[in-house]
């Protein structure tokens, strides 16, 4: 609160519905009791063409240093292994992000900053074997070129997004990769020009809500841009019916109107992303 005519506070945008206002001024009322929650790829990093060239908007990490300190704990959850969304993040040895997590492969994986260290089972055999078979399974598919694919430790995914017609190919896929998963007891995560194939019962829905009751968050906030984030929003959606207000943001994308509807809150992407957290620090 400065004296100085010209310091003002970054304006705070107003969530749309009112479970999505009382969440945003539960956190603002409380904010050492509320948990800041974020995914990572068209959250906090745009999304790129090739997944190993993302990278964490330029702001982001000053942002989240201004809030960590002054919430319960930022977590950042991923389906990607925690160490790589960590690197592409530049979280390690940051001051003031001692508060942050990042709960890799939908939190089956987990770094913490304060022990700069990444806790993590064995990847599931299923996994392997799926990847063993996936160049042939494309190639015999016609689909070998236009298609990527991405090693995940725990999971494995196909990228259309290269491909002439990606919407195309991403169609034409996905009941086939559906039913090699099960073949080796995986399920698949269906995103943005992407199918995952991954064991069940890990997604961001169950990492959020285990890691709200283990820090005893008495608001959240969730940020997120693709499919893969509705368990999140699910999540939020149950606590809120069980008295835990909640803020639901949707980072600006044309391509998952899903999420759009059901957010409390659409900001531009990255960008915007970035822009609410510094807000909400500067309150």
């Amino acid at each position: 609160m400065g004296s100085h005519p010209h310091t003002r506070k970054p304006d705070l945008p107003t969530p749309a519905t009112t479970a999505g206002r009382e969440g945003l001024t539960a956190l603002l009322a409380r904010p050492e009791r509320a948990l800041v929650a974020l995914d990572f790829d068209g959250t906090l990093a745009e999304i790129v063409p090739d997944p190993e060239q993302a990278r964490a908007h330029p702001d982001a990490v000053a942002a989240l240093a201004a809030l960590a300190p002054r919430v319960a704990s930022v977590a950042v959850i991923t389906g990607r292994p925690a160490g790589v969304a960590v690197r592409y993040g530049g979280f390690a040895g940051v001051d003031g992000l001692q508060h942050l997590v990042v709960l890799g492969h939908y939190g089956a994986e987990r770094w913490d900053a304060v022990s700069g260290t990444v806790q993590a089972p064995e990847p599931p055999p299923g996994v392997a074997a799926a990847r063993a078979e996936l160049p042939g399974f494309l190639d015999a598919l016609g689909a070998w070129h236009g298609t990527w694919i991405e090693e995940k430790g725990r999971a494995v995914a196909v990228h259309t997004r290269r491909a002439d017609d990606p919407q195309a190919l991403f169609d034409t896929l996905r009941t086939p990769l559906a039913e090699l998963a099960a073949r080796h007891g995986l399920i698949t995560e269906p995103g943005r020009y992407v199918v995952e194939l991954r064991p069940p019962g890990m997604d961001k829905g169950v990492a959020l809500a285990s890691y709200v009751r283990e820090v005893g968050a008495e608001s959240v906030l969730y940020a997120g841009d693709d499919l893969g984030d509705l368990p999140a929003f699910a999540a939020v959606e149950k606590l809120r019916s069980d008295g835990v207000p909640g803020l639901l943001v949707c980072s600006g994308s044309t391509e998952v109107p899903e999420l759009a509807e059901r957010g409390d809150l659409v900001v531009p992407g990255p960008g915007g992303v970035v822009a609410l957290l510094a807000a909400l620090a500067a309150q």
